[in-house]
């Protein structure tokens, strides 16, 4: 029997605009008639011809509203002419094991169903993001043609009586107005694992847990209550042989246990409280669709994320991936702190800085460019997909672990010794009012056109830093010319210290200020001290020329990373 689809009238919703990584707004939002459907149709619009026939990915973080929306999502797919979903069981899919599968399968693309780092929960949030064939986020022109094609919607169409069980793997077939569709479940974790025991050296690793060569490390996983649970379980405890006790909060909730499912020292204290008691030698966090990552070694030992990518590109020769192919080239987001800049000028490669959205790095990737990048976001990652990646984070650097046979502490010492130390740091003010915050912006952007400016000297206390240069950092893509504006003021100084400032594009509502602030110091003595005490001046000298507490009313951050 051939079920039957049904067009529906709607109309536009204002603001279903993707932001550096899809669309975020409160569930209420997305519950709203009609809502959902219409973004889900400007996805399968955007797509054009290529829609039909089409093999689609579908999954998500577990969040609430995640099984309502892909059974939302698969009914939508066959009224629009798709041929085949492939979505996860019980609609769990990392956000890069989305990447990994569409890469695998070659297929057109995927829906992601998370909010990442935003809590979750009826009165928290949710989201939807289209990755493009390569497996990355969709790029600007995309992204554009959908908010284009949401401020003109006026129907959507649907196969109401399509009715498909997603809580066990296995294909279903069906007709859907006289066309065959597929519904394949796939186990949520097979494919990304097989993939990560091509990239490492499993055995090292598992060797390294459980001392074959010396004292067995002992670690602590924290996933969250986010999607990485089942994936830490069979990677850590079934493949790798970590002991039980290694991993918490492996079961996915749609509520993440009712915490904020952000890898910082914020929002996963109970893990910096856990490794500061100094039972574990390796701690790592993720957050909820586990793209983004935090390290921590003995005693809450931190590691910046902007160190974090750096030690990674310093140290490829202990993962087999690497040796493989070489390393093409690394990058950064524009507000990460230059770490892995100095790595790629003594590896004699290519650096790029990109603007912030994993999205950026799609093309450089593609087009054999760039091997190893990362945001100051907790987000690391390289060219085996096109997101980032938290386990492949944790897993690069127990690797490097693997093969060095020291500690994580050790590891930052020596890099630092041989490349100085880029003191970082970034203050989160969440839920602002968005319109002190535009103007604030504005008026750090005037900056940039003020010549008068450049020389003058800023000094608190007895530091003092002088302008190099002032602008709004704008980004044209080397390999389509793509020009990306307006991504970020940045004040930088003549020793190559900087603050940056910019609108985040993650947040569901009201505006988020964020605050990245950098100094770079090449003296040993320096490199064991509180970086916020290191920071202070500077901190204290970009609060005062952005009059960011007359703007915001706020006399302290949300977050400090």
């Amino acid at each position: 029997m051939s079920l039957a689809c049904y067009t529906k009238a709607t109309r536009p919703f204002q603001g279903q605009k993707p932001g550096t990584s899809g669309l975020r707004k409160a569930v209420k939002v997305f519950q709203q008639e009609h809502y959902t459907e219409n973004f889900v149709q400007c996805i399968l619009s955007a797509m054009g011809g290529a829609v039909t026939g089409s093999t689609l990915v579908v999954g998500g973080d577990g969040r609430y509203f995640g099984k309502k929306a892909c059974d939302t999502i698969i009914k939508m797919c066959a009224a629009n002419g798709v041929r085949k979903v492939m979505v996860g069981q019980d609609g769990i899919l990392s956000t890069p094991c989305v990447s990994c599968i569409i890469r695998k399968y070659k297929t057109n693309g995927g829906i992601v169903l998370t909010a990442s780092h935003n809590p979750g929960g009826p009165n928290a949030d949710f989201g939807i993001k289209f990755n493009i064939s390569n497996g990355g986020p969709a790029p600007d022109g995309v992204t554009n043609k959908i908010f284009e094609i949401s401020q003109e919607i006026v129907e959507y169409r649907i196969c109401p009586e399509l009715k498909c069980d997603i809580s066990k793997p296995g294909t279903q077939e069906f007709v859907v107005d006289h066309r065959p569709f597929t519904v394949e479940v796939v186990d949520s974790v097979k494919d990304y694992v097989e993939y990560m025991k091509e990239i490492f050296d499993f055995p090292a690793i598992k060797g390294l847990l459980q001392g074959t060569s010396g004292p067995p490390l002992k670690v602590l996983i924290n996933a969250m209550h986010g999607v990485t649970g089942p994936y830490v379980k069979r990677i850590f405890l079934e493949e790798l042989g970590a002991s039980p006790d290694s991993v918490v909060n492996i079961v996915p909730l749609e509520d993440f246990g009712g915490h904020h499912p952000d890898p910082n020292l914020t929002y996963a204290a109970d893990l910096v409280k856990a490794m500061k008691e100094g039972e574990y030698g390796f701690g790592a966090a993720f957050d909820g669709d586990g793209d983004r990552n935090m390290i921590l070694g003995h005693k809450a030992f931190f590691v910046t994320p902007s160190d974090s990518v750096a030690v990674i590109a310093n140290n490829t020769d202990c993962i087999p991936y690497f040796k493989k192919t070489g390393v093409k080239g690394l990058a950064r987001s524009m507000p990460t702190g230059c770490a892995i800049d100095r790595v790629a000028t003594k590896k004699g490669v290519e650096v790029f800085e990109v603007p912030t959205g994993w999205k950026y790095f799609g093309n450089l990737m593609d087009a054999g460019r760039l091997s190893i990048c990362g945001e100051e976001s907790f987000g690391t990652g390289s060219d085996h997909i096109r997101e980032k990646d938290g386990i492949w984070a944790v897993l690069a650097w127990l690797s490097i672990l693997a093969v060095r046979n020291t500690t994580v502490e050790q590891v930052l010492l020596d890099h630092w010794a041989t490349y100085g130390r880029n003191f970082f740091t970034r203050y989160d003010y969440e839920n602002c009012e968005s319109a002190p915050c535009n103007q604030m912006m504005a008026e750090l952007d005037a900056m940039s056109s003020d010549s008068s400016v450049v020389g003058k000297e800023l000094s608190h206390g007895d530091k003092r830093y002088t302008v190099a240069k002032i602008d709004n950092f704008e980004y044209t893509d080397p390999i389509d010319g793509a020009l990306a504006k307006k991504q970020g003021v940045r004040v930088l100084m003549t020793d190559g210290s900087r603050f940056v400032f910019r609108l985040s594009g993650t947040g569901s509502s009201g505006a988020t200020v964020r605050m990245y602030v950098e100094s770079y110091e090449s003296d040993p003595a320096t490199f064991t001290k509180d970086a916020q005490d290191v920071l202070k001046p500077l901190v204290e000298i970009a609060l005062s020329v952005s009059k960011l507490k007359q703007f915001t009313g706020r006399d302290k951050p949300t977050v400090i990373t």
